[in-house]
């Protein structure tokens, strides 16, 4: 019979997680360094980073940050080479970092459109390229975890830019899937229904928000700890056999009547 914690487990995997300043990317290099991960923990700024790195180490998991801005190829490339130097290379890569911006479609301009692809599409592929180039050169096995959304199955009212782009990252997960796995790298998508973070708890906590959760299947939110579980199976080896799967966690959201 299969080591359930050794099929959940990522001991001693490096494994970079992008926007890991707050949010569902701090939450997300907290379970992996839980489970046994050298996590490396990166955003633009590296010393909004420390915080979560000294929690890590603090509970005997294992810690860098490293400073990067996805929407920039040349820092993408400069935090890399600091990972390879300093931790020989990324086994998992979460590619979490991203903005939102909510607007009404015909509100929507170029700068509004620029911010929120600069950052959710185009720098999920320019991450998840320069990982797996990396990966490929070195003959190392790699698996990537984009986060994309339920939004990117669907679409919500006032959300069109966000929808669009996270649409992008699972068609994107597909191809790299498809052209990857050949070459010994995973590509799939964890796509997050209502989880309350920074970006969203003031609506979610809400009156309002309240009301709308009520009326989806689970009838609530999601609790972070309900992500670890889907993020490790993705992320380590007893996913080994998954690629190119778009995985909803949303309480059944999806599948609710119209």
């Amino acid at each position: 019979m299969a080591d359930m914690d050794k099929l959940l487990g990522v001991e001693g995997k490096v494994a970079l997680v992008t926007g890991a300043s707050s949010g569902l990317g701090a939450h997300f290099a907290r379970i992996l360094a839980g489970a046994g991960a050298r996590v490396v923990a990166a955003a633009r700024r590296r010393d909004r980073l420390e915080q979560l790195v000294g929690e890590i180490t603090a509970a005997g998991g294992e810690a860098i940050a490293v400073a990067m801005d996805v929407t920039d190829a040349e820092s993408v490339a400069a935090a890399l080479d600091e990972i390879g130097t300093r931790m020989g290379g990324v086994d998992i890569l979460v590619n979490n970092a991203g903005v939102a911006a909510s607007r009404y479609s015909l509100k929507v301009d170029d700068e509004n459109w620029d911010f929120v692809m600069d950052t959710n599409l185009k720098g999920a592929w320019r991450v998840a390229q320069a990982v797996a180039r990396r990966a490929i050169e070195a003959e190392k096995p790699c698996s990537i975890v984009n986060i994309a959304s339920i939004l990117g199955l669907r679409v919500g009212f006032g959300e069109t830019v966000y929808a669009i782009a996270k649409a992008g990252v699972v068609q994107m997960t597909r191809a790299l899937a498809m052209e990857l796995g050949r070459k010994n790298v995973r590509v799939n998508a964890l796509c997050p229904g209502y989880f309350a973070t920074e970006m969203n708890s003031d609506y979610l906590l809400s009156e309002a928000g309240q009301a709308y959760l009520r009326n989806t299947p689970a009838g609530r939110m999601g609790e972070l700890d309900e992500l670890a579980a889907p993020l490790l199976l993705l992320a380590g080896d007893g996913g080994s056999f998954i690629n190119g799967v778009a995985l909803p966690v949303d309480g059944g959201h999806l599948v609710g009547s119209l």
